[in-house]
């Protein structure tokens, strides 16, 4: 089993062995898995890796994550600032993970957003694709509803805090 600690920088002129991962295994720090080819690798992070990443490489090839596609919606978006707002808030307000990208978010697809994008005649599709959603998204910046500085932590800091 090769043992694989960070991703590194490989000759793109290699041939690529593909290893294929699920999203949620990209977060954690150990794992397992094989290529395609039947090499075993184990995994001992200190960060995440990321779709693409080369893990390992040797004379004949270069190995690469190659995260698996998902179930999303591809919810296109509207050109107005104002409509893209909305859209943003539709998806936002219902606390999903997001993949924004110049013309469409992805997120995944579950039927609470489904219904909600429905009600607020947003147009959306079904679609599976590699979700890379941004590091901010599902809890990792942790929040309130409640007015005040206890609802936005990063934002907000009391006067002792800042003294």
């Amino acid at each position: 089993m090769i043992l694989v600690h960070a991703a590194i920088a490989a000759d793109p002129a290699l041939p690529e062995v593909p290893i294929a991962v699920e999203r949620r295994q990209l977060a954690k720090r150990l794992w397992r898995a094989t290529a395609t080819d039947g090499s075993e690798f184990g995994f001992e992070l200190a960060g995440p890796l990321a779709h693409g990443d080369v893990v390992f490489a040797d004379a004949a090839a270069r190995y690469v994550i190659r995260q698996s596609p998902e179930p999303v919606l591809e919810i296109p978006l509207p050109p107005s600032p104002d409509a893209a707002a909305v859209t943003g808030w539709a998806v936002g307000n219902l606390h999903f993970p997001i993949e924004a990208q110049p013309a469409r978010l992805l997120a995944p697809d579950d039927i609470a957003l489904r219904q909600s994008l429905e009600r607020l005649g947003i147009a959306h599709r079904a679609t599976e694709a590699v979700f890379r959603p941004h590091r901010l998204a599902a809890g990792a910046a942790p929040h309130s509803h409640a007015a005040g500085p206890e609802a936005h932590p990063f934002i907000f800091k009391p006067a002792a805090a800042r003294a």
